[in-house]
């Protein structure tokens, strides 16, 4: 799997919906339905990492996690639209690129597997410091 591949099948999955649900909150039956498929799908995802070895296991499963997080966490800001919900999408893709990232720096070794942890923790606190401005620049519009 990949980053590209997690995003083709959030946004394939979710694209539509968020302009569809953005002025009113979903009924409870459509939010369960669709966190069941969610939950679901990364089952699946989940089992086909089975198959892999060493590492690779490792990444799939990362991205498999990070692939939930990310689609519940828009589910609930199709839910709940706002600045919070959306600071809370934007914190999970990060989340989810920190630890897949890290994962992925498991197959260097020494100097270059500590600069490639770096690297990614460095990218996921801009992308953390940039989220909570964002918001903190919504909420003090609405002030």
């Amino acid at each position: 799997m990949s980053k590209n591949l997690i995003a083709l099948t959030i946004a394939l999955a979710f694209g539509f919906a968020g302009s569809a649900f953005a002025a009113d909150a979903m009924s409870k039956d459509a939010y369960k339905d669709a966190r069941n498929k969610i939950e679901e799908q990364a089952k699946a995802d989940k089992k086909a990492c089975q198959a892999m070895k060493d590492n690779a296991k490792d990444i799939c499963q990362a991205e498999a996690k990070a692939k939930e997080k990310i689609a519940k966490a828009e589910l609930d800001a199709q839910n709940k639209p706002g600045p919070k919900a959306d600071e809370k999408v934007k914190l999970m893709k990060a989340e989810g690129d920190y630890e897949i990232a890290k994962e992925k720096c498991e197959d260097q070794k020494g100097a270059a597997m500590a600069t490639c942890k770096k690297d990614a923790k460095v990218a996921y606190d801009k992308v953390k410091a940039e989220a909570r401005q964002a918001r903190a620049r919504t909420d003090a519009k609405k002030s």
